[in-house]
């Protein structure tokens, strides 16, 4: 079967079967276990973990077209299907998890003779899920077991509760404005957007919402100061007690609740606390290690924010305003960048049609990787803006990608890479390819011009790629360790920060830009200008960062949250130690922070910093032999991108870069030195 013809029918997709498909799934799933612990012959690969890996996988490719549905079209039917699925598979997996006599036979393949003949990856596979038993609980005895199952169960659920109220609290959000006045300053490109989103809703005018496309251009553009308040406290009081849609989808109560359950879970298996239990499986090696590595980012990045912030002040207040408030720092940070570097995000706009965006980062991909990707015909879609991709290497092929690209109402909102299905060497000896889901939320095409893309969100799409890249060029064929399955969540982040640099290269700019109507490449003196501009307001953005990151990680090593207040005392007291301008006290950006309360992040945000010392790192090797350099890029592949989860992320790092990660690159890159960070000339 070609790769084409494998992959998901999503219009054969009906939301109203999965529930009663999942149960009768999950039963053969039970059975199917259930022969595997009785079987009387000594455990080994063959007889053990190749059967439980088909069960998995049969799992997870049920799982995932509903998961991406229900992140990208997720109306009521979608919604429902995924809460009743939910339930079942976090039961499932919390049985699996303290199934003792399973554990027993990895346990007791571990310690046989076979394990020794086995390959890294594979042994790798039996080593994490030793730890991932230990870490669901297997070691509970009774009442402790039933409590650590019903805790994974409520937090699944709170979780999912989460999430939908931030994409209900943003949609739920909408002004509209007659006149054209109100809207000056904002530009052409986005009052178009603006018109035809209000011409959707049958009305005339501008829909404002609170969708990133539309409510950035507010923010950094329109000259009406109580406009940018509006929005600005709409947005930042998302799924709170507070703001225009106080208590509606509140998440103050579940962020409570869901910090400690975590807290209980954690003390369950004899952590001190969960950002103890988040570590158990991550390259960082103690909370204390963590802090200090974000605070040492802190300090040195502190003066050169401060140093921002006053320009800022003196900016803002030259134009006549005095009192800077938050709602004003996107809008005088555009002006006073393109003051200074006569430069600005819309001004590039036009040059980044997203068509030609995608060419260029395939072409990079291409002579970095030695891959060719083609875009396929006839796939069957979930919506019209979505598109599919293969990737081959000299004619063979290796993945495929979905690109599902534009901002729309019941979408959640962001960008990621989700797993479609992974790469893994069947029964019969054929290879199943990977298949990836690469989403963002730009700025749709209107019916006058295609979607054109920031800078800012050129480095999306790239990060994102990035991700996909870690999944798809996996050469590794044990599930459990190929592609991102198994990777160290620290580490995840590498390949997506590292495939960014390209987007600030001089040679690569005119591959990835086109003027929309005259297909010009980016101007000579725009260029110039962009990368002076690169590091604008860096140490305030690289504070930022480690504000999310602090408060996530500080929040976790608490032991008695009782309360939304003592939440926001954590967040308070991050910013007091390393913010340079304080946010107003209606400010509830915790209530929206799906990272943490509804993703993969808890205790885990610092990810980002930790992975981007490692890829700027990672990138300098390019800068020395050559941005691109097709064997430096051939290393990158090998060491990091084809190995997938199958070793430890510094192992891999270590080959690839032949020493230990150093943060100078990072620093370097954000344009911040070591003689500014203890304050020097």
């Amino acid at each position: 079967m070609s790769l084409q013809a494998s992959l998901p029918k999503f219009s054969t997709l009906d939301p109203k079967t999965f529930p009663a498909d999942c149960e009768t799934l999950l039963s053969s799933a039970r059975k199917e276990v259930a022969e595997l612990v009785s079987n009387s012959v000594a455990p080994s690969w063959q007889n053990l973990m190749a059967p439980l890996e088909n069960i998995n996988d049969r799992i997870e490719q049920f799982w995932s077209p509903l998961s991406h549905l229900h992140s990208v079209i997720s109306g009521d039917a979608w919604r429902e299907s995924y809460n009743q699925c939910l339930p079942l598979l976090t039961a499932y997996n919390s049985e699996m998890g303290q199934n003792k006599p399973l554990y027993e036979r990895v346990k007791a393949l571990a310690e046989s003779a076979d394990f020794a003949a086995l390959d890294q990856p594979r042994q790798q596979a039996v080593k994490n899920l030793l730890r991932d038993f230990t870490l669901s609980g297997v070691g509970l005895e009774g009442e402790a077991a039933k409590r650590f199952a019903d805790i994974q169960q409520r937090l699944s659920k709170l979780s999912t509760d989460f999430s939908n109220h931030v994409l209900d609290a943003t949609d739920g959000w909408e002004k509209f404005v007659e006149d054209e006045g109100q809207l000056a300053g904002v530009p052409e490109s986005a009052m178009a957007m603006l018109r035809e989103a209000a011409a959707k809703k049958e009305r005339s005018g501008y829909r404002l919402s609170l969708d990133i496309p539309s409510y950035l251009p507010i923010m950094q553009y329109a000259e009406n100061r109580e406009l940018r308040r509006e929005l600005y406290e709409a947005y930042v009081t998302r799924a709170s007690k507070l703001g225009p849609q106080a208590g509606q989808w509140d998440n103050g109560p579940l962020m409570v609740e869901i910090m400690q359950l975590r807290q209980e879970l954690a003390a369950l298996l004899g952590f001190a606390n969960y950002a103890e239990d988040s570590l158990a499986s991550k390259m960082a090696e103690s909370p204390e290690q963590v802090v200090s590595f974000l605070e040492e980012l802190a300090v040195a990045s502190r003066p050169m924010a401060q140093q921002e912030y006053e320009e800022l002040k003196a900016y803002a207040a030259k134009q006549g305003l005095g009192d800077l408030k938050a709602w004003d720092v996107p809008f005088y940070s555009e002006k006073l960048k393109e003051a200074s570097y006569a430069i600005s995000q819309e001004q590039l706009r036009p040059y980044f049609p997203v068509n030609k965006v995608i060419e260029g980062l395939f072409k990079v991909c291409s002579s970095l990787f030695d891959i060719e990707i083609r875009e396929l015909v006839g796939v069957d879609m979930w919506h019209d803006d979505a598109r599919c991709f293969e990737i081959s290497r000299h004619g063979e092929s290796i993945a495929a990608f979905y690109l599902d690209l534009f901002a729309r109402q019941n979408k959640r909102g962001g960008a990621w890479m989700a797993d479609c299905r992974g790469r893994r060497r069947l029964d019969d000896g054929s290879l199943q390819k990977p298949v990836a889901f690469l989403v963002c939320n730009f700025t749709p095409p209107t019916s006058e011009r295609p979607s054109l893309l920031t800078h800012n969100e050129v480095t999306t799409l790239f990060h994102e790629f990035g991700h996909g890249l870690h999944h798809m060029l996996t050469q590794i064929d044990c599930l459990a360790v190929s592609g991102i399955n198994g990777v160290a969540w620290d580490a995840v982040e590498l390949p997506s920060q590292f495939l960014e640099n390209w987007c600030w290269e001089k040679s690569v700019i005119p591959d990835i830009s086109a003027h929309y109507q005259s297909a010009e490449p980016l101007p000579e003196d725009m260029l110039d200008k962009l990368l002076a501009a690169k590091n604008f307001q860096s140490g305030m953005m690289m504070l930022r960062q480690l504000e999310f990151a602090l408060f996530d990680f500080r929040l976790h090593m608490q032991t008695k949250i009782t309360s939304e207040e003592a939440i926001d005392a954590v967040m308070d007291g991050v910013r007091q130690q390393v913010s340079v301008w304080m946010p107003p006290a209606f400010n509830r950006f915790q209530h929206s922070f799906s990272h943490i309360f509804a993703g993969g992040y808890c205790a885990g945000y610092y990810s980002y910093k930790w992975a981007e010392v490692l890829s700027a790192d990672a990138f300098s090797l390019f800068e020395e032999r050559g941005v691109m350099n097709p064997e430096v890029g051939a290393q990158f592949r090998r060491e990091i991108l084809e190995r997938g989860g199958s070793e430890a992320p510094a192992e891999l790092f270590k080959r690839f870069r032949g020493r230990e990660p150093a943060n100078d690159a990072l620093l370097r890159h954000s344009g911040i030195t070591p003689a500014q960070a203890v304050g020097g000339k």
